[in-house]
């Protein structure tokens, strides 16, 4: 004798008209508690972003209507030298600023972890200065950088018993004298290294121990490659803060001196938004830089499946 095959019922949901108020009420609040951001996002950040594309396209100086020019600013761009040398100046800096924080990142974070008594106190002041005004932070470099009298030519003089370099004032030293400043906002870098750190098991350590490895080689086997995923995270966000580097080579070298040697991407931006009034000029060197930053950072996701490790993660 066969059972009896079980009868296909339709489930349905009916909800009670109490439930769909409370779920339109619901609704309606998130809507109003989101709402300021929202309204600041679309008027500061959406529309912004479309009038520049717009300008970008156009002649326009602020104190006349625009008058549509087509891809003129673009074509007129790439006849510049001053703007292929700022794209150069831009560059040389932050391939040096990012190598240079990731470095000193990556060795702070690893020195910060070391289990010694007023260690909470040292991460603080490591960290302070990322905190810091970058306006203020610029003109305590300036003092340092002082030829002759700053406390750079100082410990130089102290040392080798000669006097320094002429620091911002010299134009085959005043871009070092920025990459080097670049170095005292390392805390945000190393504080993402040290949460990387802190969060490896130290069951891969003591493994390591007992097959006898060294501490290089647990440095290259286990600690490498499980910060990849913080490596990825400072070098995107380390790029784009080089590319957009302005206040510093503002304040410290008059805008871009001694003779354009410090003349970064931004400086030209406003120069030409700013003084010149050449919006329309500037809003397309803005969608260029843009363009740049967002293929560098494709790129570097495209790539980072073959580096990148996320442990008990498939890649």
């Amino acid at each position: 004798m066969g059972h009896p095959k079980p009868q296909n019922r339709l489930v349905t949901s009916v909800k009670s008209p109490k439930s769909s108020r409370l779920l339109r009420a619901e609704r309606r609040w998130f809507y109003i508690f989101i709402s300021p951001w929202l309204i600041s996002f679309l008027a500061l950040t959406i529309y912004p972003m479309i009038a520049s594309a717009y300008y970008s396209l156009t002649d326009y100086s602020v104190l006349s209507p625009p008058k549509w020019v087509g891809f003129s600013n673009y074509t007129s761009l790439f006849h510049d030298p001053l703007f292929w040398h700022s794209i150069q100046v831009t560059i040389i800096y932050s391939a040096c600023t990012v190598v240079l924080q990731l470095v000193l990142g990556f060795v702070t974070a690893l020195l910060l972890n070391l289990r010694i008594p007023g260690m909470r106190i040292l991460r603080t002041i490591y960290y302070l200065p990322t905190v810091l005004p970058v306006a203020a932070s610029a003109m305590l470099w300036t003092f340092l950088f002082l030829p002759q009298y700053g406390i750079a030519d100082t410990v130089i003089k102290f040392v080798t018993g000669k006097n320094g370099p002429q620091w911002l004032a010299d134009p085959k030293w005043a871009l070092t004298a920025l990459i080097i400043m670049s170095a005292w906002s390392v805390g945000s870098t190393m504080i993402i290294f040290l949460a990387g750190l802190q969060s490896i098991p130290e069951e891969l350590y003591e493994a390591c121990e007992i097959d006898g490895a060294s501490s290089l080689r647990k440095m290259f086997a286990i600690t490498v490659p499980m910060l990849t995923p913080q490596l990825l995270l400072n070098l995107i966000m380390g790029l784009i803060g080089a590319f957009q580097t302005f206040v510093q080579p503002y304040m410290m070298t008059d805008g871009g001196g001694p003779n354009y040697a410090t003349y970064l991407y931004s400086l030209s931006i406003y120069e030409n938004a700013f003084q010149s009034f050449k919006m329309g000029l500037a809003s397309a060197q803005a969608w260029i830089l843009f363009a740049v930053l967002l293929a560098l950072t494709g790129l570097i996701f495209k790539t980072s499946a073959r580096w990148v490790y996320y442990g008990g993660m498939d890649a």
